[in-house]
């Protein structure tokens, strides 16, 4: 009787997530294990997306928000400041003891590849923790928060640009472009922009209801997500296969490192839960090999031609950079799926 409960949960949890969009499935995967996502766009769409993000936190699953607009010049006191909601941003005229704030359930945060290694370095530390200690100031986050940088994919190079400690707490990342549409601001004509102009740091909400008819996912239909993932099963060859990408990553010539264990570990969460949200209790290779490109994607740092091992036994250089010219995580990636599967 269990078992065809948690096969009900599944198809249910399927029928909700087709009326998702991409974004939303995102942010849904986060919510349901308590972890953070990467989500890339390209320089026109960042703005906008920025602005969905936060419909979709307001109005799909009912959590507050910040926006930030990140630079080299960003400090840490105005990151704190950002992240605390609005109406808590007075600090009482005199006291003696450190005050705790309340940060927002979600820090959405544009082009946070920009700022400096310290930042990041703090940033990593509320991710962890949960909190931030400041002089005066305790900076409390919920249990369920979510960190969402919002970066630029110019070139393969971005992923350089974050503090490789910090990447690897994302759990997947995700790109967005304008032609996977934007569900909320294209129902919105007040919300969407004409010239992708810069956003304010903080979001207003339209004087128009929103005329999208979404259903709102509350902490319920987390939990039975979760729930269902964690009895999806595996299979030997399965778990086989999901070791092979593992392997063949880590031994790569391509790869210079970002295979780490807590990478693996999430590649086996992501599995179990896309099985979920296709509404099925058990892992096939596509879900496996679908997870392996949220999972690793961000994480793979491309080998230079100079580091190749294979210098230090008579290898040319201009060789070597040939072979290598057209190594980017997305070819890494495909390279490895082409592995053979289990039947």
């Amino acid at each position: 009787m269990q078992a065809y409960g948690i096969m009900d949960d599944a198809l249910d949890i399927n029928k909700l997530v087709v009326e998702l969009s991409d974004l939303e499935v995102a942010l849904l995967l986060c919510f349901a294990v308590r972890e953070h996502c990467r989500i890339d766009t390209t320089a026109d769409n960042i703005h906008d997306v920025a602005k969905e993000l936060a419909l979709i936190c307001t109005n799909t699953f009912n959590r507050t928000y910040a926006i930030l607009d990140c630079f080299e010049t960003t400090s840490f006191d105005e990151f704190c400041t950002y992240i605390i909601p609005a109406n808590a941003r007075r600090r009482p005229a005199t006291t003696r003891t450190a005050v705790e704030h309340k940060v927002v359930d979600v820090v959405i945060a544009k082009n946070f590849n920009h700022i400096h290694e310290s930042l990041q370095a703090e940033v990593l530390e509320l991710m962890r923790s949960k909190k931030l200690v400041l002089r005066d100031t305790v900076l409390q986050a919920p249990t369920d928060f979510i960190f969402v940088p919002l970066l630029v994919r110019d070139s393969e190079q971005d992923q350089l640009r974050l503090n490789p400690h910090l990447n690897d707490h994302f759990i997947i990342s995700h790109f967005h472009d304008s032609g996977d549409g934007y569900v909320y601001l294209e129902d919105n004509d007040g919300w969407l922009s004409d010239s992708q102009m810069s956003a304010s740091s903080v979001v207003r909400k339209s004087d128009a209801p929103l005329k999208k008819n979404q259903p709102s996912i509350d902490q319920k239909t987390l939990d039975k997500v979760e729930r269902s993932s964690n009895c999806v099963i595996a299979g030997a060859d399965i778990c086989r296969y999901q070791q092979d990408i593992v392997v063949f990553l880590r031994l790569s010539r391509a790869v210079a490192g970002g295979v780490s264990v807590r990478a693996t570990v999430h590649f086996r969460v992501i599995s179990r839960l896309l099985a979920t949200l296709h509404g099925i209790d058990y892992l096939t290779p596509s879900i496996v090999a679908l997870a392996a490109k949220k999972v690793f994607r961000h994480r793979i740092v491309v080998a230079k031609p100079e580091d190749d091992r294979s210098l230090q036994y008579g290898s040319d250089l201009k060789a070597v950079s040939q072979v290598l010219a057209y190594a980017t995580p997305d070819t890494i990636l495909e390279s490895v799926l082409t592995l053979e599967t289990p039947v």
